[in-house]
C-alpha cells in the first residue's frame, strides 16, 4: 500500500528521535536507582502488569518530541502504551501510525534484575511495519542502537560523545549473506507456562528462553544474529513489531501459528485487563523460514486463547 508523505515521515522520525530516545534512556537510568513502581494494570501477569513512573515519564517525552518536530508526522496516529502524551493532537483516522513502548521489559527494570529493557517506537500501516528504532540504554557502555528502515538494517553501540543521529549514521549495516543465527528464541504471553513452553522449545533443537533467562533484549540479539527469533502469545502492537520489521528486512517473517499466515494489524484485539492493543493468538517469528516452520509444527495446536 502506498501512503503520501512514506518517504517524509520516516525521515522526519529519523531525524527527531536518536537524541530523544537518548535523553529518555538517560531518566530511565536516572528514576531506577528510586522506588517508581505505580499501580493501574490488572491481567495478573506480572510482566504486564509492572508500571512505572519511567514508563509515564519516556512516553510523555517521546509524544512531546513527535508534536513539536517536523509538522507531518500530526498526519499520523499516536498509539502508545501508556495513556499519557498528547495523543489528541495527532491524527487518530489517519492509515499510519507511531507506535510507542517507553519501556519495554518494565518488570525487569523496576526489579533491578536486568539490563534488557528498552524504549521503542515504530512507523507502520495495517499490513507492515516502515521504520523502527530502538535504544537499549543499559546494555553495553552507553546503551544499544537498532534501527530498521526502508534501506537498512543497523545495530551497534551508543556513542555520547557524539550526536545520537551521526552514531547511528556510522553503525554498520547487518548483512544477509554472511549470517549464522544462534538458536535462541524468546518466549513471553503464555502466562504461568512459559517455562515450561522454552522446554519444549529446547527439545527441537533450538535454545527457548524467558524474559528471566535471556539477557539483555530481544531486538539488539536479533538484529545482530545471537537470537533467531521469538515465540509470543498474544504479542502487543507496542513492541513486538520491531521483531516482525526485522525477521522480514532479513528474509524471514511472523506468523499465525495455527494457520502460517503472515501477521497483520487489521484483527487486533484490546486487551482490558492490561489496556494495551494484541495481535490474537500465538505468533512464531523467525529471519530462517525453516525455524518459523519448526515453531509452528510445534506450537500449532497449543491454546490461542490468552486468558483462560
Amino acid at each position: 500500500m502506498m501512503h503520501a508523505h512514506l518517504d517524509e515521515i520516516i525521515a522526519a522520525l529519523a531525524d527527531c528521535l536518536p537524541p530523544v530516545m537518548r535523553w529518555g534512556g538517560a531518566i530511565a537510568k536516572r528514576l531506577r536507582h528510586f522506588d517508581i513502581s505505580v499501580g493501574g494494570k490488572e491481567s495478573g501477569n506480572a510482566n504486564t502488569d509492572a508500571l512505572t513512573l519511567a514508563d509515564l515519564s519516556v512516553q510523555e517525552l517521546l509524544v512531546a518530541a513527535l508534536r513539536d518536530a517536523d509538522p507531518v508526522l500530526r498526519t499520523c496516529r499516536v498509539e502508545g502504551e501508556e495513556a499519557t502524551g498528547d495523543m489528541g493532537l495527532f491524527d487518530d483516522r489517519a492509515s499510519l501510525s507511531i507506535a510507542i513502548d517507553p519501556i519495554d521489559g518494565t518488570k525487569q527494570y523496576r526489579d533491578r534484575t536486568g539490563n534488557g529493557y528498552s524504549i521503542i517506537v515504530h512507523l507502520h500501516d495495517a499490513q507492515s511495519p516502515y521504520y523502527s528504532l530502538v535504544f537499549a540504554p543499559e546494555m553495553g557502555a552507553s546503551g544499544t542502537w537498532v534501527e530498521v528502515g526502508p534501506d537498512c538494517l543497523k545495530c551497534g553501540p551508543d556513542d555520547t560523545t557524539r550526536p545520537a543521529r551521526q552514531v547511528l549514521d556510522q553503525l554498520p549495516e547487518q548483512q544477509t549473506g554472511d549470517r549464522q543465527p544462534g538458536r535462541g528464541v524468546y518466549l513471553i504471553g503464555f502466562q504461568k507456562e512459559d517455562t515450561s513452553c522454552a522446554r519444549q522449545v529446547d527439545a527441537i533443537g533450538l535454545q527457548g528462553r524467558t524474559s528471566d533467562e535471556m539477557q539483555g533484549s530481544i531486538y539488539p540479539l536479533m538484529a545482530s544474529a545471537q537470537y533467531t527469533g521469538s515465540l509470543i502469545h498474544s504479542p502487543n502492537i507496542y513492541d513486538f513489531p520491531v521483531s516482525m520489521h526485522i525477521a522480514r528486512k532479513l528474509g524471514g517473517d511472523a506468523v499465525w501459528v495455527h494457520n502460517r499466515r503472515p501477521v497483520h494489524y487489521r484483527d487486533l484485539w484490546l486487551d482490558t485487563r492490561a489496556d494495551m492493543l494484541r495481535f490474537p493468538g500465538v505468533v512464531a517469528c523467525s529471519e530462517e523460514p525453516t525455524v518459523v516452520e519448526q515453531l509452528c509444527d510445534l506450537s500449532e495446536s497449543w491454546n490461542q486463547i490468552r486468558y483462560r
